[in-house]
């Protein structure tokens, strides 16, 4: 029985291992690693080995593509960019603009078609094929989706075995070692593989791939570089490939290698079977299969993907257009970047790890420049300068320069004799030289690109011989390299250049100089002693000059945040939005004649926070925590001293957007403390600006209260609603009027006064289809709450019976004291039984009633109750606002009701709205007839004016847009 029992058993693992391996070779979209793990012994094919192994791999997605949310497929995401096989002379007249490749010279080819036999091809010879593009044209996306292909068995299948190697592994190696050594280091179970033993033609069967030739030091020179026939002798790893490109090592083999411009000739032309160009996304097609791919890929919810196939359609008409976004997303890495900026304005989670716009384009430049450095480009006998140059440092230094010098003169295009000046420099050795011309090569085109807009970015004259300007591909990469260039401290002035100077060069011998200066200060007179002590005195001369700079960053930062001339513009990220989507119908006035450069400021304070310095430090630009302290230290000072001043509500938003980048509590409480009030009417708000919102008021402490939070006009919705939740525990006064506040928001209400962490004194929806139900899931909230004093529902479709409960429940309530339920199609008895239950409540002083349809007698029945029975005539009165006549004698606030009717009237019904000033007309008529007085008939006049004005605006139908909201 136990020996069936372990035969059972031992089927029973071989079946779950086969089951295994077939998942693991045929995975779903959205699989596990843990698909993977398999504990079996028994003995497997290598090569299946090898396949599940780099399945596993290169399905591994960076950090920078979680911030797409849910699980993406390689499958999914990848679209293939365009590949043109090139002649060697063609190679050499490199495309130097993505324009040029709307007509390609020659037909797109694929990956496996470039391994089909040549003319020149012989039998018993693998190819060698070179694949070379610039930065961001997706060489490395696209070697990944390779080796995924082969392992599925969906390309590339007449090689048995495929090989990648990175040659920046390969070029960091030091020890000598075989081919089969190498093989081995990283692929261990191919250690023995009689395919790479070198025996017959078995080579054939094998395809080496190597990733980023320019990161190697090849020599092909004979005297250089000995020759090799054997896989298992122990050479240095440039040598062996230098022999497989030769075909002097498993010549049998087929070679794929992937490398930029600059580095085309260090491999000699003969050891080239073929050249091919990748060259990007060339049309609107292949982007927008890259866009649809990434945004759909959301949470499965339908309404996400409607709002997510509508910023499709809006994304692909601005490219259709040719714009300058048509001309960035050649480049597959800014098709990324559109994609995660989209992401991120659109799309957001409040239960999702924080992300900010400018951790993402720090995210960008990691993902495209992480590790890199400058080389000297050309040449095979003039060695790399690694881990010396960063080339993100590089690009800071002139490009970032170039940036800098048009934010500081509101420029955004640059003709090249700028170029050459800013980037070019003054250049004297051959080895700067050098660097200089494999920096233009491969990296300069991915920042700039021609001007196709040229009526936006050329000057007010035309440019001398109407030469090229160009332009930075994406607007908001000028601002971010030029608030990388100031923070990092490039921007230095002579003195300070030369302050550090004396200061590095003094402070090794400073204790030698302190030694001679005890010594001296024996013998010599206090006045020389005083000179000799100056010595001593730089370093902490180019410490307070340092700490002087980051003052005046904190103060350019505060200058630019709240320039007057931008405070017509609309908010930054609504700035960042048009520009990937376009400006759909009539083009916004400017109200400024330069380039506003919003973002500049907010980039400079997201630089400061300690995940986008992890990632700049990685890149080799360094941002010191004492440099952060300093800048945080005096921008408080000047936030602090410039919100003293009222501000716009699109500068408002600007502010809260740049302390939410800051992502740094301890400055947002402190700034937070000197804001009372946040006006933000008639911003348009997206669950992106909610989040902020409510992210920077949690960094508040819990005593901390605002006075007023004004989102009036906001466009809200019950989901932003939910997000802002937190940020109302915060207000005394909220002011919700004029949004799309339904019945569900109600609850969400409700329970927020209900909430003892809550205390709204004032609550404002006018002008929300809260309707009956809504009105009866928010007043559930009178018994429990007492801090609640100004109510306003006008306009939010009440009814009769709307009006009856709240006069049922208002007793329930007894610290109100005025209530709005103007506008309601609220008839006699109702508006009656509410007037007397406010006349009876303890603290209620004034009610609104006006434009319901409301009689003549039910208006004096409502004057005539305003006094309290239980008080007789001494008792307080309860002033209702019905009309602006009371009975024969105008109403004390009949301007306030002409001012709210104004105000409101392009939201309202203009027929029912007409027909109410009518009847107020016949009032005030009435009214004026009674008056024996003249002084009272021409106040009367007066009234009448006004109303008929109203009235006339009307019907020319030229009433101004709501600027604020009466209560």
């Amino acid at each position: 029985m136990s020996s069936l029992h372990r035969q059972l058993s031992q089927l029973l693992r071989v079946w779950r291992w086969r089951r295994r391996v077939e998942v693991s070779l045929y995975p779903a979209p959205g699989f596990h690693c843990s698909t993977y793990c398999s504990t079996t012994s028994e003995p497997v094919n290598p090569l299946e080995i090898h396949k599940k192994k780099l399945f596993l791999w290169f399905s591994h997605l960076p950090q920078e593509e979680k911030q797409f949310g849910g699980c993406f497929s390689p499958e999914t995401m990848h679209v293939d960019p365009l590949i043109l096989e090139r002649k060697f002379e063609e190679s050499a007249g490199l495309l130097s603009s993505p324009l040029q490749t709307q007509t390609p010279f020659s037909p797109s080819v694929t990956v496996e078609q470039l391994f089909e036999p040549t003319d020149g091809w012989s039998a018993g010879r693998g190819l060698n094929v070179l694949l070379y593009g610039a930065v961001g044209t997706g060489k490395s996306t696209m070697v990944r989706k390779l080796v995924l292909d082969w392992c599925a068995g969906n390309t590339l299948t007449h090689f048995k075995l495929l090989v990648p190697f990175s040659c920046e592994d390969l070029g960091q190696l030091s020890k000598a070692a075989s081919l089969r050594d190498l093989v081995s280091r990283k692929y261990l179970h191919l250690r023995k593989h009689p395919l790479l033993s070198g025996e017959g033609d078995q080579a054939k069967d094998v395809l080496f791939l190597f990733n980023g030739m320019e990161k190697m030091k090849l020599d092909f020179r004979i005297g250089a570089t000995e020759l090799c026939s054997d896989p298992n002798e122990v050479l240095v790893p440039g040598v062996v490939v230098v022999n497989l490109l030769r075909k002097y090592l498993l010549p049998e083999a087929s070679i794929l290698v992937t490398t930029r411009l600059s580095a085309l000739d260090r491999i000699p032309q003969k050891y080239v079977s073929r050249y091919a160009q990748i060259c990007g996304f060339n049309d609107p097609a292949r982007q927008r299969a890259y866009f649809t791919g990434r945004l759909l890929q959301q949470s499965g919810e339908t309404v996400c993907n409607h709002d997510a196939q509508a910023l499709i359609e809006l994304l692909y008409l601005n490219l259709q257009r040719e714009s300058q976004l048509a001309a960035a997303c050649f480049l597959p890495s800014y098709c990324w970047l559109t994609c995660a900026t989209l992401h991120f304005l659109h799309f957001t989670d409040a239960n999702a790890p924080i992300r900010t716009l400018t951790g993402i384009y720090t995210s960008f430049l990691r993902l495209n420049f992480g590790g890199e450095v400058l080389g000297t480009g050309t040449g095979t006998n003039v060695p790399i300068q690694e881990h010396h140059n960063s080339l993100m440092l590089y690009v800071v230094r002139t490009v970032g320069k170039l940036a800098f010098d048009g934010v500081t003169y509101k420029r955004t295009s640059f003709s090249e004799k700028e170029l050459e000046q800013w980037i070019g420099g003054k250049t004297k050795t051959d080895e700067e030289l050098r660097q200089l011309a494999m920096f233009r090569t491969d990296v300069l085109d991915f920042f700039l690109a021609p001007c196709v807009e040229s009526g936006k970015h050329l000057p007010e004259g035309p440019s001398e011989n109407d030469e090229m300007r160009y332009v930075f591909a994406v607007p908001a990469m000028q601002e971010y390299l030029a608030a990388l260039y100031v923070v990092l401290g490039e921007n230095k002035s002579a003195l300070e250049k030369l302050t550090r100077k004396v200061s590095v060069a003094i402070g090794p011998a400073s204790e030698d100089v302190n030694a001679l200066v005890n010594i001296f200060s024996k013998f010599i007179p206090l006045r020389i002693f005083a000179v000799f002590n100056l010595l001593k005195l730089f370093p902490k001369l180019y410490e307070k000059i340092i700490s002087r700079n980051k003052g005046s960053i904190a103060r350019t930062m505060a200058a630019e945040m709240f320039r007057t001339e931008d405070s017509y513009n609309e908010d930054v990220l609504d700035q960042v939005e048009q520009s990937l989507l376009g400006v759909h119908g009539p083009q916004p006035q400017q109200y400024c004649e330069g380039q506003p450069f919003e973002l500049y400021p907010i980039f400079m304070g997201g630089l400061l926070h300690y995940g986008n310095r992890v990632l700049l430090q990685q890149l080799g630009c360094s941002i010191k925590s004492t440099t952060v302290a300093q800048i945080t230290r005096a921008l408080r000072k000047h936030l602090v001293r410039q919100l003293s001043k009222p501000q716009p509500p699109e500068e408002l938003m600007d502010l809260l957007v740049l302390l939410y980048e800051f992502q740094n509590p301890r400055l947002t409480a402190e700034v937070l403390a000197s804001i009372r009030s946040i006006r933000l009417s008639n911003i348009r708000m997206t669950p992106l600006k909610c989040f902020v919102l409510s992210s920077v008021l949690s960094c508040a402490p819990a005593s901390y209260h605002l006075e007023e939070l004004n989102l009036s006009s906001c466009l809200l919705t019950h989901g932003m609603i939910q997000m802002l939740r937190p940020a109302f525990r915060h207000t005394h006064n909220l002011n919700l009027q004029f949004n799309s506040l339904g019945p569900e928001s109600c609850i969400l209400l409700r329970d927020l006064l209900l909430d003892p962490k809550s205390s709204v004194r004032s609550l404002q929806l006018c002008d929300n289809p809260l309707l009956e139900s809504g009105a009866s899931t928010l007043l559930e909230m009178l018994p429990e709450n007492q801090s609640l004093a100004h109510l306003s529902l006008m306009h939010t479709g009440l009814g009769d019976q709307g009006a009856l409960e709240l006069a049922e429940k208002l007793q329930q309530h007894t610290g109100l004291q005025e209530l709005n339920v103007a506008y309601n199609n609220i008839g006699d008895n109702a508006a009656l039984a509410l007037v007397d239950a406010c006349r009876e409540h303890p603290s209620i002083h004034t009610v609104h009633l006006y434009l319901n349809p409301l009689s003549d007698v039910g208006k004096q029945s409502l004057y005539v109750r305003g006094v309290p029975k239980s008080h007789g005539d001494s008792g307080q009165r309860v002033r209702v606002l019905a009309s602006v006549t009371e009975g024969s004698d105008l109403s004390e606030d009949w301007h306030p009701i002409l001012s709210v009717i104004r105000e409101n009237a392009s939201s309202w019904d203009r027929e029912r709205v007409k027909q109410q000033l009518k009847v107020f007309l016949s009032d005030l008529e009435w009214g004026r007839q009674q008056q024996q007085s003249l002084w009272k008939r021409l106040h009367f006049r007066r009234v009448e004016k006004g109303v008929r004005q109203t009235l006339k605006m009307l019907e020319k139908d030229t009433v101004p847009p709501p600027t604020k909201c009466s209560k």
